[in-house]
């Protein structure tokens, strides 16, 4: 067997990312040729990378990206299986560059290529789980709550404005904009549930269809950004603190990482 210099070696794992040892091994068993030895690893990582597919990735970051103008700007969330991974610099600077990538349009086979080469790199699943772009009326605001929540916000007024509506988005996590965006059968739904409750509560009819009123209203302020509290001061929902500071909401969008992934107990 050729001896195998820890030059070669290192020039593989530059060229594969791999651990040392299974270089070294490739190496070996490729009698010191480089190229063939890459092939080889290449080969692996595929089976590796198959593998790694099976196992639940969870753990993740939000890639972001805005432009130099503030009217076009992406979310995307890639996903891992350790949030030990989620901090690797390789893996954090794909998430950003496939957020650049997804401004503009879908992620296509050269984004796949790269996510198969980080999975033979990191030996850990890795998935493009789903994306958000914005295109703004007015302006985006955008906000990172560490890594794992992503917020855009196409707002008008001032920039403070921006700023607080894509923190409060972060906390609160409205699912719609406006009551009147909220589909009919989520509010049939709850009206449903509300009037069971009066029915139980042995009210007259009068006060039971006041109870499912004022229940169906206040459920529909919880999931709309209008008219939620506001974050900065609940006193006043978020459509009166826009009102007060002469600002707009036109659209938002946000990602959390791991959102509705059920991860599996080992």
């Amino acid at each position: 067997m050729a001896e195998i210099s820890a030059g070669l070696v290192k020039e593989l794992r530059e060229r594969t990312g791999l651990p040392m040892m299974e270089c070294k091994k490739a190496l070996s068993e490729a009698s010191g040729d480089l190229d063939k030895a890459e092939e080889l690893l290449r080969i692996k990582g595929s089976a590796k990378a198959s593998k790694a597919a099976g196992r639940t990735a969870a753990e993740g970051v939000v890639g972001a990206w805005l432009s130099a103008d503030a009217r076009l700007g992406s979310l995307v969330e890639v996903n891992c299986e350790t949030d030990f991974v989620a901090k690797n610099e390789d893996f954090i600077a794909f998430a950003k560059a496939l957020a650049q990538t997804v401004a503009s349009r879908d992620p296509g086979s050269a984004e796949e290529e790269k996510r198969q080469a980080l999975v033979q790199k990191i030996g850990e699943n890795i998935t493009i789980r789903r994306f958000k772009r914005l295109q703004a009326k007015g302006g985006l605001a955008l906000y990172l709550h560490g890594s794992k929540i992503g917020v855009l916000v196409d707002y008008e007024g001032p920039e403070e404005v921006g700023k607080d509506l894509a923190m409060h988005i972060a906390f609160a996590r409205p699912a719609h904009l406006t009551k009147a965006e909220v589909p009919a059968e989520v509010v049939q739904r709850e009206r449903d549930i509300q009037s069971a409750r009066a029915k139980e509560s042995g009210k007259s009819a009068e006060i039971a269809a006041k109870m499912v009123e004022g229940a169906v209203n206040k459920f529909l302020g919880e999931i709309t950004l209008l008219g939620q509290p506001f974050v900065r001061d609940d006193k006043q929902s978020v459509e009166k603190m826009l009102a007060a500071r002469k600002g707009k909401v036109n659209a938002f969008a946000f990602l959390v990482v791991g959102e509705g992934i059920e991860k599996k107990l080992h």
